[in-house]
């Protein structure tokens, strides 16, 4: 028997988890009339695996979701534990902010800002099957027979779509351990969708009190803490708020960070892994679905790093009111017996407590080359898809297809322009083009390398290159446009200042392309016109304005000759600089030209560009498709 929700919405958000949040969130910031349908109320915005928010590649991602409206970095800021800035001995492209989260006051500080987002509505219930009529989507069906009405659908079920954990030779259906799984994805395969199925895992948590971190190198947050958000005052007053644990006071950022611990594994520890592989579902056959290559378990780690003595494992907690930390490194499948005999083989575990158990979960994707770059389906007009059910893996990458997904379902019910970002603009651009044009057949991972225009797509600058865009889209607020206007007024009068003011007969603008020259060398009376991050921002700008031209020249040329053959005969094992995993692809599918390369899944702008320069290095002749000779040069 159904009944029907009285209520009927615009847009309907399938999911509650990072691309969920952040869906919902842009449908109803551009105006449209939202409900978010989750599972479980209480596991929203859960951190399923690591508390921790950013990294390479995915850091760029959270501030340029920051740029356009979204809550994660700020949501981050205001429970952030340890805050790191990774690579910051190199160039700022490669930069990138890390932060590691109070896991429950992450998720509750979440909950409350979508009960409080305005046309937005909160329901717990588990949809079972996608209603639509002719091609197009009218609404949802939940378990319990309630129908309800909506204009467009985003999908963003993570790991749940017929979700299987294993744990050693156990198994049983789930999402997460102690969640359900859902069988939503054998509606969507009577609806025509084709379907993959992929496998991730996570390591086992320990009880802080078993740990004998005298024995572990210690490992600092960053200060001063680096944030996410551009903005990080909107993070609001912490003493009315429970769940906010960091705040802006007097122009500072405030946070009372908690260190990080970094022990090893031993040669015991990998003797005990391989002396069990034939009980681990990785190896016995157990799991069918692809792992991710890029984040393996620690039984792949001992068996194709075979010749590593050790691996390095950093103790992170998980809150500032738990015991529980996340041992980062040991993913794992293998049983429970063996979980802890080589965990107390590790300095600093030998009596360590576990306190859940690691373990491995399948779950069913939608290749995303069904999507169009605004995330909808081909296949059923209004229905978009984002997160893990795009083959994605990571809170952050979910995050900006939430966003995009969001984003457009409600641009288009209000039958206004679809909002898409090019690869030259964005992180966010280049991973949604990768997905809907190559897909992938591992768990995507965004990395720095995937984007052509790197030196460009700078952490720091995610807001100038973003912001005006999801102004007009209906996605940044006009408190938060005006904020943006003034720092844009500040950024135009440095550069002025610096194209105009000479020391010692030079113009600032060609100093600070020098290394040994930086803001801190400006004249006093200049440095105090400004604030310094305005005067960081020129002088990263200037210093690094002709390695991005000379990238973008590089990258017209590498497009050029993207119709070129390759030599059948050429064995790219020859090649230095590619990484095995290249190789492998390159082996397997023996590409006859650069384009064909580029189109390989998993394969980056960098290594094609590695692999044209090695042909050009050794004058190979390539023959175009058109059949005309011509010379690598």
């Amino acid at each position: 028997m159904t009944f029907n929700l009285p209520t009927e919405y615009e847009v309907l958000i399938v999911g509650s988890g990072h691309a969920g949040i952040e869906a919902a969130l842009a449908a109803s910031r551009i105006g449209c009339r939202t409900l978010m349908l989750t599972q479980n109320l209480d596991t929203i915005g859960q951190m399923s695996c690591n508390p921790a928010i950013g990294g390479l590649a995915k850091g760029h991602i959270v501030r340029e979701i920051d740029a356009m409206g979204g809550v994660m970095g700020l949501n981050a800021d205001a429970t952030g534990i340890q805050f790191r800035m990774l690579n910051r001995t190199k160039g700022p492209s490669v930069r990138a902010p890390r932060v590691q989260c109070d896991k429950k006051a992450y998720q509750f500080r979440m909950k409350a800002i979508l009960e409080s987002a305005e046309n937005l509505d909160l329901k717990q219930g588990t949809v079972s099957r996608i209603i639509a009529d002719n091609g197009k989507v009218v609404g949802v069906e939940t378990d319990l027979g309630l129908r309800i009405v909506g204009r467009s659908v985003v999908i963003t079920s993570g790991t749940f779509l017929r979700g299987l954990l294993h744990v050693g030779g156990s198994t049983k259906p789930g999402g997460r351990m102690a969640d359900a799984s859902s069988s939503l994805s054998d509606n969507l395969r009577d609806l025509g969708f084709q379907i993959g199925r992929f496998k991730t895992g996570t390591p086992c948590r320990l009880n802080a009190r078993s740990i004998d971190c005298s024995r572990c190198a210690i490992q600092l947050g960053d200060e001063p803490p680096p944030t996410f958000s551009f903005y990080p005052r909107e993070i609001g007053d912490s003493d009315t708020e429970i769940f906010t644990l960091n705040q802006v006071r007097e122009g500072k950022f405030h946070v009372e960070q908690i260190p990080c611990w970094i022990t090893h594994t031993t040669e015991r520890t990998h003797e005990i892994i391989r002396a069990n592989l034939g009980r681990s579902p990785l190896y016995t056959g157990q799991i069918k679905g692809t792992g991710p290559r890029y984040c393996p378990s620690i039984e792949d780690k001992v068996v194709r790093f075979s010749d590593k003595l050790s691996h390095q494992l950093f103790l992170e907690p998980e809150g500032r009111h738990t015991r529980e930390y996340y041992v980062n490194g040991i993913s794992t499948s293998l049983p429970y017996d063996v979980q802890l005999e080589f965990v107390h083989s590790i300095p600093a575990l030998e009596r360590a407590e576990i306190m859940r158990p690691g373990y491995a979960v399948e779950y069913d994707y939608f290749p995303p080359t069904q999507l169009f770059p605004t995330l909808e389906t081909k296949l059923i007009d209004g229905l978009y898809f984002a997160g893990q059910v795009n083959g994605t893996s990571g809170y952050e990458e979910a995050a900006a297809q939430g966003l995009i997904a969001g984003a457009n379902a409600a641009l288009k019910i209000q039958g206004r322009p679809p909002f898409v970002l090019e690869r030259n603009e964005a992180y966010i651009g280049v991973l949604v083009d990768d997905l809907v044009t190559k897909g992938t057949d591992e768990p995507y991972r965004m990395f720095t390398s995937r984007a052509e225009d790197r030196l460009f797509l700078r952490h720091d600058n995610a807001d100038q290159r973003l912001t005006r865009r999801a102004f007009e889209s209906g996605l940044i607020t006009p408190e938060r446009w005006a904020c943006h206007k003034e720092k844009t007024r500040l950024l135009d009068r440095a550069r002025r200042l610096a194209a105009q003011t000479k020391v010692n007969g030079v113009a600032i603008s060609q100093l600070f392309k020098r290394p040994d020259f930086s803001a801190t060398n400006l004249p006093c009376d200049l440095l105090s016109l400004l604030p310094n991050t305005i005067w960081q921002l020129v002088e990263t700008d200037f210093k690094y304005e002709g390695y991005a031209a000379r990238q973008s020249d590089q990258n017209r040329h590498l497009e050029l000759r993207r119709q070129q053959m390759i030599p059948d005969w050429l064995d790219y094992a020859d090649i230095p600089g590619l990484r095995s995993e290249t190789r492998q692809k390159l082996a397997k599918t023996r590409p006859n030209s650069l384009g064909q390369v580029a189109r390989i899944s998993g394969i980056t702008p960098a290594d094609v560009s590695i692999i044209s320069i090695w042909l050009s290095k050794n004058n190979l002749y390539l023959i175009p498709a058109n059949g005309t000779a011509a010379n690598s040069e």
